[in-house]
Protein backbone atom coordinates (compact mmCIF):
# COMPACT_ATOMS: atom_id res chain seq x y z
CA UNK A 1 0.00 0.00 0.00
CA UNK A 2 1.56 3.82 -1.08
CA UNK A 3 2.14 6.19 1.31
CA UNK A 4 -0.29 8.37 -0.46
CA UNK A 5 -3.81 6.54 1.40
CA UNK A 6 -6.47 9.33 -0.12
CA UNK A 7 -5.56 7.66 -3.27
CA UNK A 8 -8.25 5.53 -4.87
CA UNK A 9 -6.90 2.01 -5.74
CA UNK A 10 -8.15 -1.62 -6.34
CA UNK A 11 -6.55 -2.65 -2.84
CA UNK A 12 -7.53 -5.33 -0.02
CA UNK A 13 -5.97 -4.82 3.08
CA UNK A 14 -5.37 -8.45 3.98
CA UNK A 15 -2.57 -8.62 0.92
CA UNK A 16 -0.34 -6.32 2.97
CA UNK A 17 -0.71 -8.18 6.89
CA UNK A 18 -0.91 -11.30 5.68
CA UNK A 19 -0.16 -12.11 2.10
CA UNK A 20 2.98 -10.28 2.03
CA UNK A 21 4.72 -11.46 5.16
CA UNK A 22 4.44 -15.32 3.64
CA UNK A 23 5.69 -13.82 0.36
CA UNK A 24 9.05 -12.15 2.04
CA UNK A 25 9.88 -15.55 3.90
CA UNK A 26 8.16 -15.26 6.79
CA UNK A 27 5.56 -18.10 6.37
CA UNK A 28 7.31 -20.12 9.62
CA UNK A 29 7.10 -16.97 12.21
CA UNK A 30 5.32 -16.83 14.87
CA UNK A 31 2.45 -14.66 14.48
CA UNK A 32 0.10 -14.75 17.45
CA UNK A 33 0.25 -16.81 20.71
CA UNK A 34 -2.25 -17.27 23.08
CA UNK A 35 -2.04 -19.32 26.23
CA UNK A 36 -2.98 -22.60 24.60
CA UNK A 37 -2.01 -22.30 21.11
CA UNK A 38 0.03 -20.81 18.62
CA UNK A 39 -0.31 -19.65 14.15
CA UNK A 40 2.22 -18.68 12.34
CA UNK A 41 2.02 -16.29 9.65
CA UNK A 42 1.83 -19.25 6.64
CA UNK A 43 -0.91 -20.63 9.09
CA UNK A 44 -3.12 -17.58 9.45
CA UNK A 45 -2.65 -17.11 5.22
CA UNK A 46 -3.94 -20.93 4.89
CA UNK A 47 -6.71 -20.55 7.36
CA UNK A 48 -7.56 -17.32 6.64
CA UNK A 49 -8.42 -18.65 2.82
CA UNK A 50 -10.35 -21.22 4.35
CA UNK A 51 -12.67 -18.93 6.24
CA UNK A 52 -13.46 -17.14 3.69
CA UNK A 53 -14.01 -19.87 1.53
CA UNK A 54 -16.30 -21.53 4.48
CA UNK A 55 -18.08 -17.80 4.59
CA UNK A 56 -18.40 -18.36 0.99
CA UNK A 57 -20.19 -21.62 0.74
CA UNK A 58 -22.32 -20.73 3.76
CA UNK A 59 -23.90 -17.99 1.39
CA UNK A 60 -22.64 -14.83 2.20
CA UNK A 61 -21.18 -12.13 -0.31
CA UNK A 62 -19.23 -9.31 -0.77
CA UNK A 63 -20.64 -6.44 1.60
CA UNK A 64 -22.63 -8.88 3.56
CA UNK A 65 -22.00 -8.34 7.33
CA UNK A 66 -20.34 -10.89 9.87
CA UNK A 67 -20.04 -10.13 13.68
CA UNK A 68 -17.38 -11.65 15.76
CA UNK A 69 -17.94 -12.07 19.68
CA UNK A 70 -14.62 -14.29 20.03
CA UNK A 71 -11.76 -13.99 22.96
CA UNK A 72 -8.39 -12.84 21.72
CA UNK A 73 -7.25 -16.26 21.18
CA UNK A 74 -5.24 -17.31 17.93
CA UNK A 75 -8.70 -18.01 15.97
CA UNK A 76 -9.66 -14.17 16.03
CA UNK A 77 -7.15 -13.13 13.17
CA UNK A 78 -8.42 -15.60 10.92
CA UNK A 79 -11.87 -15.02 11.35
CA UNK A 80 -10.90 -11.31 10.86
CA UNK A 81 -8.56 -11.58 8.10
CA UNK A 82 -10.52 -14.54 6.46
CA UNK A 83 -13.86 -12.02 6.05
CA UNK A 84 -11.65 -9.38 4.74
CA UNK A 85 -10.46 -11.88 2.58
CA UNK A 86 -14.29 -12.67 0.82
CA UNK A 87 -14.71 -8.52 0.77
CA UNK A 88 -17.00 -9.58 3.72
CA UNK A 89 -17.40 -6.58 6.28
CA UNK A 90 -16.30 -7.79 9.71
CA UNK A 91 -17.62 -6.42 12.81
CA UNK A 92 -15.72 -7.23 16.46
CA UNK A 93 -17.97 -7.24 19.02
CA UNK A 94 -17.28 -5.92 22.68
CA UNK A 95 -16.92 -8.96 24.67
CA UNK A 96 -18.31 -7.67 28.37
CA UNK A 97 -21.66 -6.07 26.75
CA UNK A 98 -25.30 -7.59 28.11
CA UNK A 99 -27.67 -9.55 26.53
CA UNK A 100 -29.55 -6.02 25.97
CA UNK A 101 -26.58 -4.24 24.10
CA UNK A 102 -25.59 -7.50 21.85
CA UNK A 103 -29.58 -7.28 20.94
CA UNK A 104 -29.24 -3.45 20.04
CA UNK A 105 -25.86 -3.85 17.64
CA UNK A 106 -27.18 -7.25 16.20
CA UNK A 107 -30.34 -5.51 15.15
CA UNK A 108 -28.42 -2.38 14.13
CA UNK A 109 -25.91 -4.02 12.33
CA UNK A 110 -28.27 -6.50 10.64
CA UNK A 111 -25.60 -9.35 10.10
CA UNK A 112 -26.52 -12.30 8.96
CA UNK A 113 -23.35 -14.12 10.89
CA UNK A 114 -21.69 -14.45 14.05
CA UNK A 115 -18.76 -15.99 15.15
CA UNK A 116 -18.74 -16.88 18.86
CA UNK A 117 -16.89 -18.68 21.44
CA UNK A 118 -18.80 -21.11 22.84
CA UNK A 119 -18.91 -19.49 26.21
CA UNK A 120 -19.62 -16.05 24.91
CA UNK A 121 -22.52 -17.37 22.83
CA UNK A 122 -24.74 -18.21 25.33
CA UNK A 123 -25.41 -14.39 26.21
CA UNK A 124 -26.95 -14.42 22.22
CA UNK A 125 -29.55 -17.51 23.35
CA UNK A 126 -32.00 -15.11 24.83
CA UNK A 127 -32.15 -12.52 22.44
CA UNK A 128 -32.28 -14.93 19.05
CA UNK A 129 -36.72 -13.70 18.61
CA UNK A 130 -35.11 -10.26 18.31
CA UNK A 131 -32.45 -10.96 15.63
CA UNK A 132 -34.44 -11.58 12.57
CA UNK A 133 -31.31 -10.92 10.26
CA UNK A 134 -29.24 -13.62 12.21
CA UNK A 135 -28.78 -16.31 9.76
CA UNK A 136 -25.77 -18.15 10.91
CA UNK A 137 -23.98 -18.88 14.31
CA UNK A 138 -20.43 -20.06 14.07
CA UNK A 139 -19.32 -21.32 17.30
CA UNK A 140 -15.32 -21.75 17.94
CA UNK A 141 -14.31 -23.72 20.72
CA UNK A 142 -17.58 -25.90 21.12
CA UNK A 143 -18.63 -29.37 20.68
CA UNK A 144 -21.48 -31.35 18.45
CA UNK A 145 -24.09 -31.01 21.44
CA UNK A 146 -23.98 -27.50 21.49
CA UNK A 147 -25.59 -26.56 18.34
CA UNK A 148 -28.67 -27.65 19.50
CA UNK A 149 -28.74 -24.32 21.92
CA UNK A 150 -30.03 -22.29 19.07
CA UNK A 151 -32.92 -23.61 17.28
CA UNK A 152 -33.97 -22.05 13.94
CA UNK A 153 -30.64 -20.57 13.50
CA UNK A 154 -27.97 -22.63 11.12
CA UNK A 155 -25.38 -23.69 13.89
CA UNK A 156 -21.79 -24.23 12.62
CA UNK A 157 -18.68 -25.46 14.74
CA UNK A 158 -15.35 -23.40 13.75
CA UNK A 159 -13.16 -26.11 12.77
CA UNK A 160 -15.39 -27.88 11.11
CA UNK A 161 -16.34 -25.28 8.52
CA UNK A 162 -12.80 -24.67 8.39
CA UNK A 163 -11.63 -28.59 7.57
CA UNK A 164 -14.58 -28.52 4.41
CA UNK A 165 -12.32 -26.09 2.56
CA UNK A 166 -9.23 -26.21 0.70
CA UNK A 167 -6.77 -23.56 1.57
CA UNK A 168 -6.48 -22.03 -2.16
CA UNK A 169 -4.96 -18.64 -2.27
CA UNK A 170 -8.10 -15.82 -2.69
CA UNK A 171 -8.49 -12.76 -2.85
CA UNK A 172 -11.58 -10.68 -3.62
CA UNK A 173 -11.01 -7.75 -5.25
CA UNK A 174 -12.05 -4.71 -3.29
CA UNK A 175 -10.69 -0.71 -3.73
CA UNK A 176 -8.49 1.03 -1.11
CA UNK A 177 -11.70 3.46 -0.27
CA UNK A 178 -14.33 0.14 0.40
CA UNK A 179 -15.68 -0.28 3.84
CA UNK A 180 -13.57 -3.31 5.16
CA UNK A 181 -15.08 -3.48 9.12
CA UNK A 182 -16.86 -1.03 11.63
CA UNK A 183 -16.18 -0.86 14.88
CA UNK A 184 -18.60 0.12 17.70
CA UNK A 185 -18.20 3.04 19.87
CA UNK A 186 -17.66 1.58 23.21
CA UNK A 187 -20.77 3.94 24.80
CA UNK A 188 -19.33 6.43 27.06
CA UNK A 189 -21.75 8.93 26.35
CA UNK A 190 -24.77 7.26 25.65
CA UNK A 191 -25.76 4.42 22.39
CA UNK A 192 -23.01 2.84 20.87
CA UNK A 193 -22.70 3.73 17.17
CA UNK A 194 -21.07 1.88 14.56
CA UNK A 195 -18.36 3.69 13.02
CA UNK A 196 -17.20 2.46 9.16
CA UNK A 197 -13.64 2.00 8.27
CA UNK A 198 -12.29 1.86 4.79
CA UNK A 199 -9.50 -1.00 3.63
CA UNK A 200 -6.62 1.50 3.59
CA UNK A 201 -7.18 2.62 7.62
CA UNK A 202 -5.57 0.05 8.99
CA UNK A 203 -1.91 0.67 7.31
CA UNK A 204 -2.08 4.30 7.40
CA UNK A 205 -2.46 3.95 11.55
CA UNK A 206 0.24 1.01 11.23
CA UNK A 207 2.87 3.59 9.37
CA UNK A 208 2.02 6.40 11.26
CA UNK A 209 1.58 5.45 14.72
CA UNK A 210 2.87 1.52 14.39
CA UNK A 211 6.12 2.40 12.58
CA UNK A 212 6.44 6.22 12.89
CA UNK A 213 5.82 6.79 16.60
CA UNK A 214 5.76 3.36 18.79
CA UNK A 215 8.48 2.13 16.13
CA UNK A 216 7.54 -1.55 16.07
CA UNK A 217 9.94 -3.69 14.01
CA UNK A 218 10.29 -6.97 12.65
CA UNK A 219 11.87 -7.92 15.96
CA UNK A 220 9.43 -6.69 18.86
CA UNK A 221 7.12 -9.23 20.44
CA UNK A 222 4.14 -7.29 21.66
CA UNK A 223 1.81 -7.85 24.64
CA UNK A 224 -1.81 -5.06 24.45
CA UNK A 225 -3.52 -5.70 27.63
CA UNK A 226 -6.70 -3.95 25.40
CA UNK A 227 -8.04 -6.24 23.81
CA UNK A 228 -8.93 -6.62 19.90
CA UNK A 229 -12.95 -6.01 19.88
CA UNK A 230 -11.55 -2.03 19.74
CA UNK A 231 -9.81 0.38 17.86
CA UNK A 232 -7.11 0.52 20.14
CA UNK A 233 -6.17 -2.74 21.01
CA UNK A 234 -6.75 -4.13 17.11
CA UNK A 235 -3.98 -1.62 16.46
CA UNK A 236 -2.00 -2.70 18.97
CA UNK A 237 -1.89 -6.30 18.58
CA UNK A 238 -2.95 -6.97 14.95
CA UNK A 239 -2.38 -4.70 12.77
CA UNK A 240 0.90 -2.80 13.99
CA UNK A 241 2.52 -5.99 14.57
CA UNK A 242 1.43 -7.84 11.40
CA UNK A 243 2.71 -4.38 9.01
CA UNK A 244 6.22 -5.70 10.49
CA UNK A 245 6.26 -8.92 10.75
CA UNK A 246 6.44 -9.33 15.00
CA UNK A 247 4.82 -11.48 16.60
CA UNK A 248 1.73 -10.51 19.24
CA UNK A 249 0.99 -12.11 22.08
CA UNK A 250 -2.71 -12.64 22.66
CA UNK A 251 -4.54 -12.78 26.17
CA UNK A 252 -8.12 -14.28 26.42
CA UNK A 253 -9.17 -13.06 29.44
CA UNK A 254 -9.72 -10.05 31.56
CA UNK A 255 -6.68 -8.55 32.45
CA UNK A 256 -5.57 -8.62 36.18
CA UNK A 257 -2.47 -7.13 37.55
CA UNK A 258 -1.78 -10.90 38.13
CA UNK A 259 -2.35 -12.20 34.36
CA UNK A 260 -0.73 -9.05 32.99
CA UNK A 261 2.74 -10.30 35.46
CA UNK A 262 2.36 -13.55 34.27
CA UNK A 263 2.03 -12.90 30.76
CA UNK A 264 5.04 -10.37 30.54
CA UNK A 265 7.07 -12.98 32.20
CA UNK A 266 6.31 -15.87 29.62
CA UNK A 267 6.56 -14.00 26.99
CA UNK A 268 8.92 -11.12 27.03
CA UNK A 269 7.42 -8.64 25.15
CA UNK A 270 9.18 -5.84 24.12
CA UNK A 271 5.97 -3.44 23.59
CA UNK A 272 3.42 -3.67 26.20
CA UNK A 273 0.21 -1.45 25.86
CA UNK A 274 -2.32 -0.34 28.22
CA UNK A 275 -5.13 2.03 30.02
CA UNK A 276 -4.29 4.61 32.93
CA UNK A 277 -6.60 2.63 35.33
CA UNK A 278 -4.54 -0.76 34.64
CA UNK A 279 -1.25 1.42 34.89
CA UNK A 280 -2.27 2.44 38.08
CA UNK A 281 -3.65 -0.98 39.74
CA UNK A 282 0.23 -2.64 38.10
CA UNK A 283 1.84 0.29 40.21
CA UNK A 284 0.18 -0.83 43.02
CA UNK A 285 1.15 -4.30 42.93
CA UNK A 286 3.65 -5.90 44.60
CA UNK A 287 4.87 -7.36 41.57
CA UNK A 288 5.96 -4.39 40.27
CA UNK A 289 9.48 -4.56 39.05
CA UNK A 290 11.83 -3.01 36.95
CA UNK A 291 11.05 -3.76 32.90
CA UNK A 292 7.34 -4.91 34.56
CA UNK A 293 8.34 -9.13 34.33
CA UNK A 294 9.99 -8.75 30.71
CA UNK A 295 13.86 -8.12 30.40
CA UNK A 296 12.95 -6.89 26.80
CA UNK A 297 10.91 -4.27 27.32
CA UNK A 298 11.71 -0.91 25.11
CA UNK A 299 8.83 1.20 24.88
CA UNK A 300 4.91 1.51 26.57
CA UNK A 301 1.87 3.06 25.49
CA UNK A 302 -1.02 4.11 27.04
CA UNK A 303 -4.54 5.94 25.22
CA UNK A 304 -8.01 5.33 26.08
CA UNK A 305 -8.41 8.64 29.01
CA UNK A 306 -5.78 10.44 29.24
CA UNK A 307 -2.62 9.50 31.72
CA UNK A 308 -2.68 11.45 35.06
CA UNK A 309 1.66 12.94 35.27
CA UNK A 310 2.37 11.19 38.54
CA UNK A 311 1.42 7.69 36.97
CA UNK A 312 3.52 8.23 33.89
CA UNK A 313 6.57 9.36 36.49
CA UNK A 314 6.34 6.41 39.23
CA UNK A 315 5.73 3.98 36.40
CA UNK A 316 9.03 5.58 34.32
CA UNK A 317 10.74 5.28 38.16
CA UNK A 318 9.89 1.57 39.22
CA UNK A 319 9.76 0.13 35.74
CA UNK A 320 12.76 1.86 34.29
CA UNK A 321 10.65 2.42 31.14
CA UNK A 322 8.09 5.50 29.76
CA UNK A 323 4.75 5.47 28.89
CA UNK A 324 3.77 7.25 25.80
CA UNK A 325 0.25 8.49 26.34
CA UNK A 326 -1.61 9.63 23.27
CA UNK A 327 -5.28 9.70 22.19
CA UNK A 328 -7.52 7.74 19.84
CA UNK A 329 -11.06 7.45 18.86
CA UNK A 330 -12.84 4.50 17.13
CA UNK A 331 -14.02 7.47 14.85
CA UNK A 332 -10.24 7.84 13.90
CA UNK A 333 -9.46 3.96 14.23
CA UNK A 334 -5.64 4.96 16.38
CA UNK A 335 -4.22 7.36 17.66
CA UNK A 336 -3.40 10.89 16.03
CA UNK A 337 -2.25 12.48 19.44
CA UNK A 338 0.68 11.08 21.33
CA UNK A 339 4.25 11.89 22.81
CA UNK A 340 6.68 9.67 21.76
CA UNK A 341 10.24 8.33 22.51
CA UNK A 342 12.78 11.40 23.07
CA UNK A 343 9.61 14.17 23.46
CA UNK A 344 7.62 13.38 26.36
CA UNK A 345 5.76 15.53 28.59
CA UNK A 346 3.88 13.85 31.20
CA UNK A 347 0.34 15.38 31.93
CA UNK A 348 0.23 15.92 28.49
CA UNK A 349 -1.47 13.94 25.26
CA UNK A 350 2.15 15.34 23.10
CA UNK A 351 1.79 16.31 19.64
CA UNK A 352 0.12 15.74 16.59
CA UNK A 353 1.20 12.43 15.39
CA UNK A 354 2.73 13.16 11.87
CA UNK A 355 0.54 12.66 8.90
CA UNK A 356 -2.37 13.92 11.29
CA UNK A 357 -3.53 17.44 11.70
CA UNK A 358 -5.40 18.81 14.83
CA UNK A 359 -6.81 22.03 15.78
CA UNK A 360 -8.71 23.67 18.61
CA UNK A 361 -12.24 25.17 18.22
CA UNK A 362 -14.74 27.34 20.00
CA UNK A 363 -19.15 26.38 19.77
CA UNK A 364 -19.35 28.32 16.21
CA UNK A 365 -15.96 26.52 15.00
CA UNK A 366 -13.50 29.42 15.25
CA UNK A 367 -9.87 28.64 15.94
CA UNK A 368 -8.61 29.29 19.18
CA UNK A 369 -4.92 30.35 20.33
CA UNK A 370 -2.65 28.33 23.06
CA UNK A 371 -4.16 28.49 26.26
CA UNK A 372 -7.51 28.43 25.37
CA UNK A 373 -10.23 25.62 25.96
CA UNK A 374 -11.98 24.60 22.96
CA UNK A 375 -12.84 21.27 21.03
CA UNK A 376 -10.24 19.35 19.27
CA UNK A 377 -10.60 18.84 15.86
CA UNK A 378 -8.60 16.30 13.71
CA UNK A 379 -7.88 14.96 10.11
CA UNK A 380 -6.03 12.43 9.07
CA UNK A 381 -6.12 9.54 6.55
CA UNK A 382 -7.65 6.62 9.08
CA UNK A 383 -10.84 8.59 9.46
CA UNK A 384 -14.17 6.56 9.57
CA UNK A 385 -16.62 7.19 6.56
CA UNK A 386 -19.28 7.34 9.19
CA UNK A 387 -21.62 6.23 11.37
CA UNK A 388 -24.16 3.62 10.71
CA UNK A 389 -28.00 4.92 10.09
CA UNK A 390 -26.85 7.80 12.14
CA UNK A 391 -26.71 11.07 9.54
CA UNK A 392 -27.55 13.63 11.54
CA UNK A 393 -24.42 12.09 13.99
CA UNK A 394 -22.20 11.73 11.00
CA UNK A 395 -22.69 15.15 10.15
CA UNK A 396 -21.68 16.82 13.21
CA UNK A 397 -18.47 14.31 13.83
CA UNK A 398 -17.24 13.97 10.38
CA UNK A 399 -16.95 17.17 9.02
CA UNK A 400 -15.42 17.04 5.44
CA UNK A 401 -11.57 16.79 6.53
CA UNK A 402 -12.13 17.33 9.87
CA UNK A 403 -13.61 14.80 12.69
CA UNK A 404 -14.71 15.90 16.22
CA UNK A 405 -13.59 14.33 18.92
CA UNK A 406 -15.69 15.61 21.68
CA UNK A 407 -12.96 16.30 23.41
CA UNK A 408 -12.31 19.49 25.21
CA UNK A 409 -8.17 20.54 25.04
CA UNK A 410 -5.83 23.60 25.57
CA UNK A 411 -2.61 23.54 24.14
CA UNK A 412 0.33 25.68 24.90
CA UNK A 413 2.63 27.56 23.46
CA UNK A 414 5.53 24.62 22.93
CA UNK A 415 2.51 22.89 20.85
CA UNK A 416 1.53 20.33 23.63
CA UNK A 417 -1.88 19.62 23.56
CA UNK A 418 -3.44 19.10 27.18
CA UNK A 419 -6.95 17.30 27.83
CA UNK A 420 -9.41 18.82 29.46
CA UNK A 421 -12.42 16.47 29.35
CA UNK A 422 -15.15 15.24 27.51
CA UNK A 423 -16.96 18.19 25.58
CA UNK A 424 -20.38 17.49 27.64
CA UNK A 425 -18.00 17.01 30.85
CA UNK A 426 -16.50 20.29 30.98
CA UNK A 427 -18.23 23.09 33.46
CA UNK A 428 -17.84 26.51 34.96
CA UNK A 429 -17.52 27.53 38.43
CA UNK A 430 -17.18 31.25 38.96
CA UNK A 431 -17.30 32.13 35.11
CA UNK A 432 -14.02 30.00 34.59
CA UNK A 433 -13.91 26.48 32.72
CA UNK A 434 -13.10 23.05 35.29
CA UNK A 435 -12.03 20.08 33.80
CA UNK A 436 -13.22 17.39 35.46
CA UNK A 437 -9.62 15.55 34.79
CA UNK A 438 -7.80 18.32 35.97
CA UNK A 439 -9.85 17.78 39.83
CA UNK A 440 -9.61 14.08 39.43
CA UNK A 441 -5.75 14.03 39.04
CA UNK A 442 -5.05 16.26 41.54
CA UNK A 443 -7.38 13.86 43.87
CA UNK A 444 -5.47 10.98 42.49
CA UNK A 445 -2.15 12.52 43.34
CA UNK A 446 -2.91 11.70 47.05
CA UNK A 447 -1.66 8.84 48.52
CA UNK A 448 -5.44 7.37 49.30
CA UNK A 449 -6.94 7.86 46.62
CA UNK A 450 -7.01 4.91 43.62
CA UNK A 451 -9.19 6.46 41.09
CA UNK A 452 -11.70 9.48 40.99
CA UNK A 453 -14.53 10.57 38.88
CA UNK A 454 -15.95 14.54 38.99
CA UNK A 455 -19.09 16.07 37.92
CA UNK A 456 -20.71 19.25 37.83
CA UNK A 457 -23.51 19.85 40.69
CA UNK A 458 -25.62 22.51 41.67
CA UNK A 459 -25.41 23.59 44.72
CA UNK A 460 -28.42 25.04 47.06
CA UNK A 461 -27.99 28.44 45.30
CA UNK A 462 -28.18 26.96 41.76
CA UNK A 463 -24.85 27.53 41.09
CA UNK A 464 -22.77 24.52 39.99
CA UNK A 465 -19.88 23.27 41.75
CA UNK A 466 -17.60 20.14 41.71
CA UNK A 467 -18.68 17.14 43.38
CA UNK A 468 -16.06 14.05 43.27
CA UNK A 469 -16.65 10.10 43.38
CA UNK A 470 -13.39 8.28 44.52
CA UNK A 471 -12.11 5.11 45.66
CA UNK A 472 -9.87 4.87 48.26
CA UNK A 473 -6.82 2.13 48.28
CA UNK A 474 -6.49 -0.48 50.50
CA UNK A 475 -5.94 0.81 54.39
CA UNK A 476 -7.37 4.17 53.86
CA UNK A 477 -11.02 4.90 55.63
CA UNK A 478 -13.22 7.75 54.88
CA UNK A 479 -13.57 10.09 57.28
CA UNK A 480 -14.13 13.85 57.81
CA UNK A 481 -10.79 14.63 58.33
CA UNK A 482 -9.82 12.55 55.22
CA UNK A 483 -12.53 14.54 52.84
CA UNK A 484 -11.59 18.01 54.04
CA UNK A 485 -7.56 16.93 53.94
CA UNK A 486 -8.76 15.95 49.96
CA UNK A 487 -10.48 19.00 49.50
CA UNK A 488 -7.29 21.11 50.40
CA UNK A 489 -5.43 19.18 48.50
CA UNK A 490 -6.86 19.85 45.55
CA UNK A 491 -6.76 23.72 46.18
CA UNK A 492 -3.09 23.27 46.48
CA UNK A 493 -2.86 21.16 43.30
CA UNK A 494 -5.39 22.48 41.12
CA UNK A 495 -6.60 25.82 42.20
CA UNK A 496 -9.16 27.20 44.31
CA UNK A 497 -12.25 27.35 42.60
CA UNK A 498 -12.20 23.74 41.43
CA UNK A 499 -12.27 22.13 44.57
CA UNK A 500 -14.92 19.11 45.18
CA UNK A 501 -17.42 20.77 47.42
CA UNK A 502 -18.56 16.88 47.93
CA UNK A 503 -16.92 13.72 47.90
CA UNK A 504 -18.34 10.69 48.11
CA UNK A 505 -16.62 7.24 48.48
CA UNK A 506 -17.64 4.58 45.94
CA UNK A 507 -15.84 1.12 45.94
CA UNK A 508 -15.82 1.46 42.50
CA UNK A 509 -16.68 3.52 39.64
CA UNK A 510 -19.28 3.18 36.03
CA UNK A 511 -16.54 1.99 33.34
CA UNK A 512 -17.09 1.54 29.77
CA UNK A 513 -15.49 -2.38 29.23
CA UNK A 514 -12.71 -0.52 27.72
CA UNK A 515 -11.90 1.56 31.30
CA UNK A 516 -13.22 4.72 30.13
CA UNK A 517 -15.03 6.25 33.24
CA UNK A 518 -19.05 7.10 32.43
CA UNK A 519 -18.95 10.31 33.95
CA UNK A 520 -23.25 10.60 32.53
CA UNK A 521 -24.07 7.51 34.78
CA UNK A 522 -22.88 9.76 37.52
CA UNK A 523 -24.60 12.94 36.52
CA UNK A 524 -27.64 10.74 35.45
CA UNK A 525 -27.65 9.29 39.45
CA UNK A 526 -27.28 12.74 40.79
CA UNK A 527 -30.22 14.06 38.64
CA UNK A 528 -32.65 11.55 40.09
CA UNK A 529 -31.39 11.90 44.01
CA UNK A 530 -34.24 12.69 46.17
CA UNK A 531 -34.21 16.30 46.90
CA UNK A 532 -32.46 17.08 43.44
Amino acid sequence: MPDDFSQRRPYNAVSDFVDANVARGLGKKLAFVDPDRSLTYGELQSRSCQFAAALRTLGLRSEDRVTLLLNDTVDYPVAFWGAIRAGIVVIPLNTFLTAAQYAYILADSRASTIVASAPLAQTIWPILDRLPYLRNIILVGAIAEDKTAFPGREVHLFEEVLAREQPKPCLTETVSDEVAFWLYTSGSTGDPKGVKHVHSSLMATAKLFGQGVVGINENDVVFSAAKLFFAYGLGNAMSFPLSVGATAALWPYRPTPESVFEMMRRHRPTVFYGVPSLYTALLSHNEICRGAGSDRLRVCVSAGEALPAHIGERWRAAVGVDVLDGIGSTEMLQTFLSNRPGDIHYGSTGKPVPGYDAKIVDESGRELGDGEIGELVVRGPSAGEGYWNQRAKSRRTFAGEWTYTGDKYQRDKNGYYFYCGRTDDMFKVSGMWVSPFDVEAALVSHEAVLEAAVIGKEDADGLIKPKAFIVLKNGYAADERLIETLKVHVKEQAGPWKYPRWIDVRPDLPRTSTGKIQRFKLRDEESQAPGH
